[in-house]
């Protein structure tokens, strides 16, 4: 049993109002010290609640990546459980992929949903293409490799109105980050959906490796 790209309803969303913080983190955030997720990060303060993302990314976007039935062995004959892969983000610089396993879909989905909020990070676009240079966040600003497993991914720097060469499932995850134009080479065994979507995830995650000489002049 598998699922690509089914958007998520947004009845699925913690209500903020009933939340009360646990963590120090939380507490900042519900006493207005920290805003954005530029001052989140700059804390250097782990994530642990799932509301803090929801807090600062009001228009977070949800897409259930995969869902497979996994067994395992036990004591008591085969336990039979459904593990789900979501992605979050806003479609503008913001990416998360998590993992949730349960009895039920929809449990396994929402605690996908919770886990990828707290492995949100930012994405660092630009226009990293020779054949464009407009200078317009759309795309990469450098080629960057992504690995999980046995699966690796190359993200290449595409012009302006290229759009996304790459699978259905690399289109998902890309689109909620906010990048518009690249291309994609996968290599080993992009069947395996949680490993190539793992992978893509680390190759966006390695966009902020690199120091450009526009950080420079920041």
């Amino acid at each position: 049993m598998s699922r690509t790209g089914n958007r998520m309803g947004n009845d699925r969303k913690p209500n903020l109002e009933e939340w009360v913080p646990k963590t120090r983190l939380g507490k900042l955030i519900q006493e207005g010290k920290i805003t954005t997720m530029e001052d989140l990060f700059l804390s250097g303060i782990k994530i642990s609640e799932s509301q803090i993302v929801d807090s600062l990314i009001p228009d977070l976007q949800e897409e259930v990546i995969n869902v497979n039935l996994v067994q395992k062995q036990t004591d008591a004959g085969e336990k039979s459980r459904f593990k789900a892969i979501v992605a979050v983000g806003n479609r503008d610089g913001y990416i998360g992929l998590g993992s949730g396993k349960a009895s039920q879909v929809r449990n396994a989905i929402e605690k996908a949903a919770a886990n990828a909020r707290l492995n949100i990070v930012p994405v660092k676009r630009g226009c990293g293409s020779w054949e464009c240079g407009c200078g317009k966040p759309h795309s990469v600003p450098f080629q960057v490799e992504g690995k999980c497993g046995g699966v690796r991914v190359v993200i290449v720097p595409g012009p302006r109105g290229l759009g996304l060469v790459s699978s259905e499932v690399a289109k998902v995850i890309l689109g909620l980050a906010g990048v518009k134009d690249l291309w994609m080479r996968s290599y080993g065994s992009t069947r395996t959906v949680p490993s190539y979507a793992c992978a893509i995830f680390d190759g966006l995650k390695r966009t902020y490796n690199l120091i450009t000489q526009v950080d420079w002049v920041k």
